[in-house]
């Protein structure tokens, strides 16, 4: 789907225009939905912590860091088509609603099937990584839509490493206040869900769907198609080979970082004896470098978009995938942490490079399907996640599971060569370039 007066610059700064509202309330929500969904991870462990607390198996813990992830699956393929058809503003604002709720929730668990139950369902405010994308790719042009889309991602994605250094913090902050220590972590978890709440009031107040304003008035004046116009577009992208090989590469790049933030707290507080504090401090080095990691992929894939045009996008994703399995397959033989942490930080920016560099091609798959490709490829690295978990149900140690993981990475890493663009599609991309440069310019 296309649109006119598609911002052609990131004016970082501004919060004047639709575009740069979008770009940034959209980052923020990302960033806090991440924050919810993982925010129970560091406070695991510890003597009043959930496992001690609701009695969780090593193999109930691992189905929990499954449930995290599968239900998500299932809301990313179902959120991009909404996209398509309410826009942005409704499904995100309608998404932070209704994903608070378990995140408070989670805290009335009492059994270890309630808790699975519960993690399961704070794993839909995973799709809003779809709407995020979505959303960005309406309003950026395509000499910078990669880098749109690569720093809200990335920058939202932030939340998963903040979460891990932070909640330990906030359960801190809460028992201050005299709350029990065996009900710490519960109360702990109402701080993201009232910031999620507060947050969606934000999204429908100050962002609208496109840059000319929303899409039942857009279509109220007829400058874009009917919502029955996108029917069917979820199987025409299913159909695509290129949809298909995203999926498995983002399973193969995001589905490792939500597996990572899943367990790198229990790997670093078990391997290396650290306190939990410490354990989430250094966990969250690896979602940190989301600060500008995966901003630079989508930048440099635009950099190179310039002179090789698609085919350089897709060159620059295999070299990220190549790199990040040969850099988790090291991660996982570290014995001293003093080793460990700056495999761990290199690991991390080829993930999300990676990741970036993925949702840099997305927008020229097929723009009339843009919703349901950005789900399709977005489910795929929960799905890549799901059966990551499967690893770390308490049979083989974490570093044998990094090990293993480090292999199939480097091996899905060829799958790259897989999305292909046709002479047609090159040259098309090329002018709408060119096209919204000289708007631009004109303006």
């Amino acid at each position: 789907m296309d649109f006119k007066n598609k911002a052609t610059e990131i004016k970082l700064f501004s919060f004047n225009t639709p575009q740069m509202k979008a770009f940034h309330i959209t980052w923020f929500a990302f960033f806090l939905c991440f924050f919810g969904w993982f925010g129970i991870v560091p406070l695991m462990k510890g003597e009043n912590g959930v496992i001690a607390d609701i009695g969780l198996s090593p193999e109930q813990v691992g189905n929990s860091i499954i449930a995290a992830v599968s239900l998500t699956i299932i809301a990313r393929l179902g959120i991009g088509p909404l996209c398509s058809i309410y826009g942005s503003r409704k499904v995100y604002t309608t998404l932070l609603v209704l994903g608070s709720l378990p995140v408070m929730g989670i805290g009335l668990a009492q059994t270890p099937t309630q808790f699975f139950i519960a993690r399961a369902a704070i794993g839909l405010i995973g799709a809003s990584f779809v709407i995020t994308q979505y959303h960005t790719s309406v309003m950026f042009a395509p000499n910078i839509v990669g880098t749109a889309n690569a720093t809200t991602a990335g920058w939202g994605n932030l939340g998963g490493g903040v979460t891990q250094a932070v909640m330990p913090l906030i359960l801190a902050a809460v028992l201050s206040f005299g709350v029990p220590a065996v009900i710490g972590w519960r109360v702990a978890m109402v701080v993201p869900g009232i910031a999620m709440l507060l947050t969606a009031i934000a999204y429908w107040r100050l962002t609208q769907d496109a840059p000319d304003g929303n899409y039942t008035e857009l279509r109220a004046k007829a400058e874009m198609p009917p919502a029955k116009d996108t029917k069917g577009t979820f199987m025409e992208a299913a159909r695509d080979p290129r949809v298909i090989a995203l999926f498995f590469v983002y399973a193969a790049c995001f589905g490792i970082e939500l597996t990572i933030n899943g367990t790198a707290a229990l790997h670093f507080f078990d391997k290396y004896g650290l306190t939990l504090q410490t354990a989430g401090l250094v966990a969250s080095l690896f979602g940190l470098m989301n600060i500008f990691a995966r901003s630079m992929g989508g930048w440099l894939s635009d950099r190179l978009n310039k002179e090789g045009g698609l085919k350089g996008r897709v060159r620059f994703l295999f070299f990220c995938l190549f790199f990040e399995g040969i850099a988790l397959m090291v991660f996982s033989q570290m014995g001293l942490l003093l080793w460990a942490i700056p495999v761990l930080i290199v690991f991390s920016m080829s993930v999300q490079m990676a990741e970036g560099a993925t949702y840099a091609i997305v927008p020229y798959i097929n723009k009339r399907a843009l919703g349901a490709v950005s789900g399709i490829v977005g489910a795929g690295g929960n799905f890549g996640a799901m059966l990551f978990g499967f690893l770390f149900r308490g049979q083989i140690e974490f570093s044998t599971a990094y090990l293993i993981l480090g292999g199939l990475v480097f091996v899905s890493s060829f799958l790259a060569f897989a999305v292909r663009f046709s002479e047609n599609e090159e040259t098309a991309a090329q002018e709408e370039t060119m096209a919204r440069l000289g708007m631009a310019a004109g303006d």
